[in-house]
């Protein structure tokens, strides 16, 4: 398995040996700091070696440097320094540089002591941060949502403020037949300043067509292909993404097979605050989120709110750069929405776990009204993603997601939804179908999958006597992505793909019948040997 962060390392000052010293001396007591961390920290991995868990010999050492390293390594990484703190201008290179050096050897030595047919789940890996080096008028973090039954709205960034908010596309490589002009705003954070955020809709577009396009009147051609108007349809559905090594390896294996569309519920960029690492996000994804739609809604960590300030609106950024189909669906607020998939085979429901969800606030009131719209006869297929997972055996996040199951639970199952979809906890974990803490074959089957690649790391311990245990079918803490293919109006099929070595290794199948479906039965699940 490879592990890859990639960030940029800091020279000596060419011509200046004057400060060789100093920075050496820098560099020196900052790796002598770690190396104090991790050997205070051996006494605990004894312990771990005694138990036979490689896992827990993994967890101590990283955990006894990374929080004080990471902000060296982000620094390093964006080519920045922190002036006034311990990673100085000239340290900081060498000293990231130390901290690559040191989580590839503690990788290697986990597959070294692991047997030869063990998998080995990964520690967090280092951010992987997306320059960007072309003219300021050149699109970039350029991705695309769909907007209604046969239009699609393309959003990208530019350094120039001035460039204009404009696509050309047509079906043939450089041949433009048709425009669209939309809009563009800039807004501001602290000291950061945004780039020019595009967003333009095309359309009317033909079902399963290649199109290409050009933002901007400048930089490169993209290419994107429309969903199909029917059935089937696939649906990737990944979870608190990120940008680290194992983000560029879910992304690497998304890539490796078609699809038509992907589902993110929450927990994008992890930001938190940083703003250039938004546009670093936006860089990373753009391959795949320019070519095919991508529809997100909000998770903690797009929040970014901060209590007492004024001026800095909570999803500030996450409102202006992912802008989805609410005015479309008729919600009140870009953090909650509907759309329909497939010509209206499947209609998807995106719930904001962080906006008012009780009994008379804004959220319930459109969520009433959105699935009472939906006739099951001609949308056989209803699907719902939020951030935080309202079933959860896994020891984070225990509760976090109670409050909204008992305000909105019964509207889901009144409606027959046939899956739910979450994130936030770093794992992955699937249910069978349930309602109100019981098993129930006219329940939606719930499915957690916050297993993106996350900076923060996997959650690795469920818990075996938790009160949901019953009910939990598969769950493991390995990342990876899911795929929901909807064959036909009754019969669908999903998968959750884990990042095993190079390669994406199905470790789940489950087959689903709709629950509009008037021969219902219970699913039929495959390949889900149980892992704690």
């Amino acid at each position: 398995m490879a592990t890859e962060g990639t960030s940029r390392s800091s020279s000596w000052p060419r011509g200046d040996t004057r400060k060789k010293p100093t920075a050496f001396l820098l560099h020196t007591l900052l790796f002598m700091c770690v190396a104090f961390r991790v050997a205070a920290a051996l006494i605990r991995v004894s312990y771990h070696l005694a138990a036979g868990s490689v896992l827990g010999v993994a967890r101590v050492l990283f955990a006894a440097a990374n929080d004080r390293c990471m902000r060296c390594m982000n620094q390093a990484a964006l080519g920045r320094s922190a002036t006034g703190t311990f990673c100085g201008d000239l340290p900081v290179g060498a000293m990231a540089n130390s901290w690559r050096v040191l989580m590839q050897g503690l990788a290697s030595l986990m597959f070294l002591c692991a047997r030869a047919d063990e998998y080995v789940r990964p520690p967090p890996s280092p951010l992987v941060l997306t320059p960007h080096d072309k003219p300021a008028a050149h699109p970039q973090q350029v991705h695309i949502s769909t907007v209604g039954r046969n239009k699609m709205r393309i959003s990208w960034v530019t350094d120039d403020r001035d460039a204009p908010s404009v696509v050309e596309y047509g079906e043939s490589q450089g041949n433009y037949t048709a425009s669209a002009t939309g809009d563009h705003a800039t807004y501001k954070y602290f000291l950061y300043e945004s780039g020019a955020i595009h967003h333009a809709t095309i359309g009317p577009l033909a079902p399963s067509t290649t199109y290409h396009y050009r933002c901007g009147k400048a930089g490169d051609e993209f290419t994107l292909r429309t969903p199909p108007a029917s059935l089937p349809v696939e649906l990737v559905v990944i979870g608190d993404l990120g940008q680290t090594g194992w983000t560029t390896s879910t992304l690497s294996h998304i890539g490796g097979a078609d699809y038509d569309m992907l589902l993110l519920p929450g927990d994008l960029s992890y930001a938190d605050a940083r703003q250039p690492l938004w546009d670093s996000f936006g860089r990373l994804v753009q391959p795949l989120a320019s070519a095919r739609p991508w529809m997100v809604t909000e998770g903690n960590h797009e929040a970014e709110a901060l209590p007492g300030a004024v001026g800095f609106a909570p999803f500030l950024a996450y409102n202006a750069r992912w802008r989805m189909p609410r005015e479309e669906s008729g919600s009140p607020s870009n953090l909650y929405y509907s759309f329909d998939v497939a010509g209206g085979a499947a209609h998807v429901v995106m719930l904001g776990s962080y906006a008012e969800f009780e009994q008379g606030s804004e959220q319930y009131a459109w969520l009433e009204r959105d699935l009472a719209g939906v006739d099951r006869r001609a949308t056989p297929w209803l699907l719902v993603l939020l951030h935080a997972p309202w079933y959860n055996t896994n020891q984070a996040h225990q509760g976090e997601g109670e409050a909204m199951r008992a305000a909105m639970e019964r509207l889901l199952y009144e409606a027959r939804v046939d899956v739910v979809f979450s994130g936030h906890v770093h794992a992955y974990e699937r249910f069978t179908r349930v309602y109100d803490n019981e098993a129930d074959g006219r329940g939606p089957t719930y499915i957690t999958i916050g297993d993106g690649g996350n900076r923060e790391g996997l959650a690795l311990k469920f818990l075996k006597d938790h009160e949901s245990a019953h009910l939990s079918v598969f769950r493991e803490a390995s990342f990876g992505h899911g795929r929901l293919r909807i064959v036909d109006e009754t019969s669908a099929v999903w998968t959750w793909h884990r990042n095993d070595d190079e390669y994406a290794t199905v470790r789940d199948e489950v087959w689903l019948e709709s629950l509009a479906s008037p021969n219902l039965s219970m699913p039929t699940a495959h390949r889900h040997d149980q892992e704690f």
